[in-house]
């Protein structure tokens, strides 16, 4: 057999994925130009940068994380100047700073390279994601992943913050756990937990699609896993940097209620209880209300649910019921929901809410104190209905997969015949345990 001959299988299984990774590379491309008017200026005046729509945190957290001078985590500033992200993302700004200083000396150029630099990290990281995406919905679904690739939510939000990086890591331990590579899976998953923290969301999905079908080895395994990957990059940092390691769950701790949130509305409206409470003892009771809904609606549908549908509406729970729910969120979701219920009408109708959510943050920002640009922003209530435009169309997409989910027929992914693109050991697997046969 000679090398071409050798070659030829995977060179075929290859060419399907070519077009996708270059609208990936495009849509990173046109994610880039959107903030050239704060790359060569802007970023310098926060009324320019509101305005033209381009704020990232990469520039101005390489000043005020001390990035330009010294280590992440080790870094001799005050608690509150600490890099407030889990290591993963941590190091990978470490190794950015590091690669900027060596090619500039000028602090201002390095923050610029440091950008240029980030980016270049996390278009790879977009176009690996939907790769990715597309050998997890496998051959029916192949196109479906052009909604992360290119959809102007995505590339509106995709350099705000290191968010791709999670992305990639996570669509990897989908693939992963969909070929049943459970040790694999498990430690993409302990460092996408480590890089944010969103992707812990699917543990429980996991367990309880487990619980159904009695498939707990490969279950025990993954999280073993995922621990254990977890604790190799944390345990360092916990040891020998403690303050710095602690700085993110502090933070998250003790956050109070930010832009994005429903409770942000119900504080600003006052709203009784709801405007009231500690929004962090609502946010956990919320989630977990919605949690059991989902256990309850895993275990008592007349079919197992594909993994990417519970997937997708516990990381909806979780961003619907959090504190904070910045423009940068909708690239945790659009996989998930993608992959979940690839329907364009309601995945259009909510990629406009989140294209008018990300102008909304920006004129509201502008017309706030100190800036109080009133002519340029926008007022409370204007704002509002673009918090409550990407509640609403996400409420919608849970709807209809919970429809899914209790009517299977209407599935469109397994109207082509697919039990479980993502589902690996439970593709096909029977029912072991659900409520009805445990109420007889």
């Amino acid at each position: 057999m000679t090398s071409t001959e050798a070659r030829a299988p995977w060179a075929a299984r290859a060419v399907p994925y070519l077009p996708l990774g270059l609208i990936a590379a495009m849509g990173a491309s046109l994610a880039y130009v959107v903030r050239l008017p704060c790359r060569t200026g802007g970023w310098n005046d926060q009324i320019t940068t509101y305005t033209n729509f381009c704020y990232t945190d990469i520039y101005p957290l390489y000043f005020d994380r001390a990035l330009a001078t010294q280590n992440p985590y080790f870094a001799h500033v005050p608690f509150d100047k600490q890099v407030e992200y889990p290591v993963v993302l941590g190091e990978v700004m470490q190794v950015i700073s590091w690669i900027a200083r060596a090619l500039e000396p000028d602090q201002v150029a390095q923050a610029v390279r440091f950008y240029d630099l980030t980016v270049i990290l996390l278009g790879g990281c977009l176009v690996a994601g939907v790769l990715l995406m597309a050998a997890v919905a496998g051959p029916t679904r192949r196109w479906d992943p052009l909604w992360y690739a290119i959809s102007p939510a995505v590339v509106l939000a995709a350099y705000i913050n290191w968010d791709l990086v999670a992305g990639a890591l996570s669509m990897g331990m989908l693939l992963a756990w969909k070929r049943q590579r459970q040790v694999a899976a498990g430690v993409l998953l302990g460092l996408a937990i480590a890089t944010k923290f969103y992707p812990l969301m699917f543990l429980g999905a996991l367990f309880l699609l487990t619980w159904r079908t009695a498939r707990w080895r490969p279950f025990l395994v993954t999280v073993g896993s995922a621990a254990g990957a977890w604790l190799v990059v944390n345990v360092p940092f916990m040891i020998f940097a403690w303050e710095g390691w602690r700085r993110f769950y502090v933070f998250s701790q003790e956050r109070g209620v930010d832009w994005g949130s429903p409770w942000l509305f119900f504080q600003n409206k006052g709203w009784p209880v709801l405007g009231e409470a500690d929004v962090s003892t609502l946010g956990m009771v919320s989630l977990a209300a919605m949690c059991v809904g989902i256990a309850v609606l895993t275990l008592a549908a007349p079919r197992r649910p594909r993994l990417a549908q519970i997937c997708f509406l516990a990381l909806a729970a979780f961003m619907m019921t959090n504190k904070v729910w910045s423009p940068q969120f909708v690239l945790w979701l659009v996989p998930f929901a993608v992959l979940a219920r690839p329907n364009w009408k309601p995945l259009a109708l909510w990629q406009l809410a989140e294209v008018w959510y990300f102008v909304a943050i920006w004129l509201y920002l502008v017309a706030q104190p100190p800036l109080s640009r009133e002519d340029l922003g926008i007022g409370d209530d204007t704002y509002f209905t673009a918090v409550w435009g990407r509640i609403i169309t996400i409420a919608i997409m849970m709807a209809f997969v919970v429809r899914d989910v209790l009517r299977p027929e209407k599935d469109v992914v397994r109207q082509a015949g697919v039990d479980d693109q993502a589902g690996g050991v439970f593709d096909d697997a029977p029912d072991r345990f659900t409520l009805q046969t445990a109420l007889r």
